[in-house]
C-alpha cells in the first residue's frame, strides 16, 4: 500500500493550494456529483470549493519494489489534472480520465502502470489540479504496488449477435462510468449511446427495439470496457421487457402522471392530435437515469388519461441528438409528404449536434417516422438555436415557426414563415419585450386564445420553458407585445411544457415536464396532468388560467360529499374517514372572519391566508385571489407530489414531491374564525396505467 487516505489528514503527504482541503474526503463534497468506486472511507478529491479551486499532494519518497503501480482514479479530463510518477526529477508516468462534458460520472475506475523498468528507484507521486471550469477537479484512492498486473480496459469491445427477438436489454448501474456504445447492423452504423453499463449486477435493465432488424447481425461495440467486465455476456433478448412484473405499479410511479416505462423523460415534444388520438413525444434518455442520449419516445392516448408508450421514434445521428421540437398535421399536404389523401403528421427537432440544426420527420401512420432526406431545414443561427415550435396561421395561409434562439446575449425568439414546411424565411425577431434584455428563454410556445370565450375577441400568447408569457397580436410575421413578463405556474419543478396541435374540439390543452425525482426506481422524471388554458379578462388585462382537463374524471371511484356547510376553529374534520393514496379535491368557500382555512393531503399542507391572499404548498407561496368574495380549490394528489389549482385556474400550484406511502390521512380546518362552505367534494381515483 502507498496511500489509502483514510487518515484525518494527508501525512505524510504533502499539500499545497486549497483544492484538496485539510485531509481526505468522505465521497461527495458540496455541489458535487454522487462519488463512488472508491475503498474505505476516505479518498483524495480536489472539488474542495469547487471546479475552481487548485492545488496539489505530494507523497513521500518510496522505493519502486514491484513490477506495477495500481490507483483508483475519476474525476475530469485535462492536461491540467492528473496523477504523475516522478523519477529523477521528472514525470515517467502520468494518467488521467476522459470526463470533459457535461454528464459524465463520478465513478472512480481502477488504472495501472508498468514499472518494471523502475525497479529499485526513489520516486514520488503528485496529484494535481490546475483546471478551472467544468470537471476540473479529480479523485484518486487506493495507490498500490504489485506484481500482479491489474485487470484492466479493452477497446472497442465487440459482441455480435442474430435479431431474434423484439428486444436487446442492457444492464444499468445508475452513477457508473458512461461506455460509448454503437449498435452496428450488418456492419452499417446506426445510433451510438452513453450508457452507464454495469460491470456486475445492475440496477435495471434498459430495452432497445431491434425488431426492425429481425434476422440480421448486429454488433455491440463498447468503447471501453474493463477486462472482467460482465457487461457484454449479460446482454440478452427477449420478446418482452425484461423485469416487468411490476411495471406500472412501482412504489414511486406516478398513477396518473405520465413517465416512460424505462429511463429519463424531460420536455413533452410533438404535442398533437392525429387518427383519433393525442401524441405526446418526449425528450429520453432509454439508457440511463439522469439527462443524456436525447430521443423521441413517443406515448398516445385516445383520452389524454390513458396512455400507451411505442417506443423511441428519433434516435441521435450524424447531426447529433434530438433536442425539442413541435409536430402538426399538414392538412392541404403543402410539403408533399403526404400519401394517398393521408395528411402526414410532420415532426419539428432540434439536432443538436456541431452546427445545432433545426429537422424535420414525418409520418403517414403515427407510428413510422422518416427523418427529411433534405435536413436541416433551418441552419444553425447561434449554438444557442433550438425548440422549433411550429403552427398554421390561417390569416396569412402560411407555416410560423417560433425558435428560441440566443442572439448578441438576449434571450429571443426568431419567427420564420414558409408555405411548404420545408423551406423557411426569418420573418421577424421578438423578445416578448419592447423594450427588454428578453424573457423568454428556450421551448417557446405560440397560440391564439378567445378572452372570455369571446370568438370575436381573440389574443395571441407567446410562452417561454418556465411558462412565463406575453400576450398580444400578431399578424403572420410579426409579434406586438401588450403586457410582457406575466408569471404562469406558481409551483415548482414545472418547465418546458407545450400545448397540443390540432385538437378537434378546439380546446388549448398544455402538458408540462414534472420534475418528479425517482431514486431507486428503472425511470426518472414524468409529466403533469394535462391542463386546459384560457384566457380571461382581468383589472390587469387578459390572463391565463389553468384547468385540469374534464377527462381526468374518469379517474373517479368513490365520491365523498360531507354534509357540512361550515367549519368553525377546533371542529372535528369531516374528513378523517376517507383513506385513499390518490385523490381529487374540490372546495369551494367564503372565508368569513378565518384567518386561514388548512388542508393536510398526506402529510403535505396546503394552507390559504385570507388576508394575504395566498396559498401556501408546503410551504411554497402563490398569490391567489378572492373572486367575488369567493375561493375555489382542486387539489390533485398522485404518488409523486401535488397540483393545487385556485383562483377558478388564476393559480396553479404544481408541487412534486414523494410521498409518504404510509400516510392517507386527510384532514381539513378553519383556524381564526368561520369558514362558509358552498361545496365540498372528494373523489378517490383509480390508477390510470391499469386498463390502459
Amino acid at each position: 500500500m502507498i496511500a489509502d487516505f483514510e487518515q484525518d489528514n494527508y501525512a505524510p503527504w504533502t499539500a499545497a493550494g486549497e483544492a484538496f482541503g485539510p485531509g481526505p474526503a468522505h465521497g461527495s463534497l458540496p455541489g458535487q456529483m454522487h462519488v463512488d468506486g472508491f475503498r474505505g472511507k476516505g479518498l483524495a478529491n480536489s472539488f474542495v470549493k469547487g471546479d475552481d479551486s487548485t492545488g496539489s499532494l505530494t507523497s513521500p519518497e518510496i522505493r519502486i519494489e514491484r513490477k506495477f503501480i495500481a490507483f483508483l482514479i475519476g474525476g475530469g479530463k485535462s492536461d491540467k489534472l492528473g496523477l504523475q510518477l516522478i523519477v529523477d526529477g521528472k514525470i515517467v508516468r502520468r494518467a488521467t480520465v476522459p470526463n470533459d462534458n457535461p454528464g459524465g460520472s463520478e465513478s472512480l475506475a481502477l488504472e495501472s502502470w508498468d514499472v518494471i523498468e523502475f525497479a529499485g528507484k526513489m520516486a514520488t507521486l503528485r496529484i494535481v489540479d490546475e483546471a478551472k471550469g467544468s470537471w476540473g477537479h479529480i479523485n484518486v484512492d487506493h495507490i498500490t504496488q504489485t506484481d500482479t498486473k491489474p485487470k484492466g480496459f479493452v477497446t472497442d469491445a465487440e459482441r455480435q449477435l442474430t435479431a431474434t427477438a423484439r428486444y436487446i436489454h442492457f444492464p444499468i448501474k445508475n452513477g457508473g462510468a458512461k461506455r460509448i456504445v454503437t449498435l452496428l447492423v450488418d456492419g452499417q452504423q446506426v445510433v451510438r449511446n452513453d450508457i452507464e453499463l454495469a460491470d456486475a449486477a445492475p440496477d435495471w435493465w434498459a430495452p432497445l427495439d431491434v425488431s426492425t432488424w429481425r434476422g440480421k447481425t448486429l454488433t455491440l461495440r463498447v468503447d471501453k470496457l474493463h477486462e472482467d467486465s460482465d457487461a457484454p455476456k449479460s446482454i440478452e433478448q427477449s420478446d418482452t421487457l425484461k423485469d416487468a412484473e411490476n411495471l406500472y405499479r412501482e412504489s414511486l410511479r406516478g398513477q396518473f402522471h405520465f413517465s416512460p416505462q424505462r429511463g429519463w423523460n424531460n420536455d413533452p415534444n410533438g404535442c398533437v392530435f392525429y387518427n383519433g388520438e393525442y401524441h405526446l413525444f418526449f425528450q429520453h434518455n432509454p439508457y440511463g437515469w439522469s439527462w443524456g442520449n436525447m430521443h423521441w419516445g413517443h406515448a398516445v392516448s385516445r383520452d389524454l388519461v390513458h396512455w400507451e408508450e411505442l417506443g423511441d421514434k428519433l434516435l441521435p445521428d450524424d447531426l447529433g441528438p434530438m433536442f425539442s421540437g413541435s409536430a402538426v398535421v399538414d392538412w392541404k399536404n403543402t410539403s408533399g409528404l403526404g400519401v394517398d389523401s393521408k395528411p402526414p403528421l410532420v415532426l419539428f427537432y432540434t439536432a443538436a449536434g456541431d452546427p445545432t440544426v433545426q429537422c424535420m420527420a414525418y409520418s403517414t401512420d403515427g407510428r413510422t417516422f422518416t427523418k427529411y432526406s433534405g435536413n436541416p431545414i433551418v441552419q444553425q443561427i447561434t449554438g444557442g438555436n433550438r425548440d422549433p415550435k411550429v403552427i398554421w396561421h390561417e390569416p396569412s395561409q402560411q407555416w410560423v415557426m417560433t425558435l428560441y434562439v440566443e442572439w448578441h446575449q438576449r434571450h429571443t425568439i426568431h419567427f420564420f414563415t414558409s408555405k411548404n414546411l420545408r423551406e423557411w424565411k426569418l420573418a421577424s425577431i421578438s423578445n416578448g419585450d419592447a423594450p427588454g434584455s428578453g424573457f423568454l428563454f428556450e421551448c417557446p410556445d405560440f397560440f391564439e386564445l378567445p378572452v372570455d370565450g369571446d370568438a370575436a375577441r381573440k389574443k395571441w400568447v407567446l410562452l417561454a420553458a418556465n411558462s412565463s408569457y406575453a400576450v398580444g397580436s400578431f399578424d403572420g410575421n410579426h409579434f406586438l407585445p401588450d403586457a410582457t413578463r406575466l408569471p404562469g405556474h406558481r409551483g415548482k419543478g414545472f418547465y418546458a411544457a407545450q400545448s397540443f396541435s390540432d385538437v378537434p374540439d378546439g380546446r388549448r390543452i398544455l402538458i408540462g415536464w414534472w420534475q418528479t425525482e425517482t431514486r431507486g426506481m428503472p425511470f426518472n422524471q414524468s409529466m403533469t396532468i394535462p391542463l386546459e388554458l384560457k384566457l380571461v379578462q382581468t383589472d390587469d388585462g387578459p390572463r391565463i388560467t389553468f384547468s385540469p382537463v374534464q377527462e381526468l374524471e374518469v379517474l373517479r371511484t368513490r365520491t365523498h360529499r360531507p354534509a357540512v356547510k361550515s367549519l368553525k376553529p377546533g371542529d372535528k374534520t369531516p374528513l378523517d374517514t376517507i383513506n385513499a393514496e390518490l385523490l381529487e379535491i374540490r372546495l369551494e368557500f367564503e372565508p368569513g372572519n378565518a384567518d386561514q382555512l388548512v388542508f393536510n393531503i398526506r402529510g403535505i399542507a396546503a394552507a390559504y391566508d385570507v388576508a394575504k391572499q395566498e396559498l401556501n404548498v408546503a410551504g411554497h407561496l402563490a398569490p391567489a385571489p378572492l373572486l367575488n368574495g369567493k375561493q375555489n380549490l382542486i387539489i390533485y394528489c398522485d404518488r409523486t407530489g401535488l397540483e393545487v389549482f385556485a383562483s377558478d385556474g388564476l393559480c396553479y400550484t404544481p408541487m412534486p414531491q414523494n410521498m409518504n406511502p404510509e400516510n392517507n390521512r386527510l384532514s381539513i380546518e378553519a383556524r381564526g374564525g368561520d369558514i362558509k362552505v358552498n361545496s365540498l367534494e372528494v373523489h378517490e381515483l383509480r390508477s390510470a396505467w391499469r386498463g390502459r
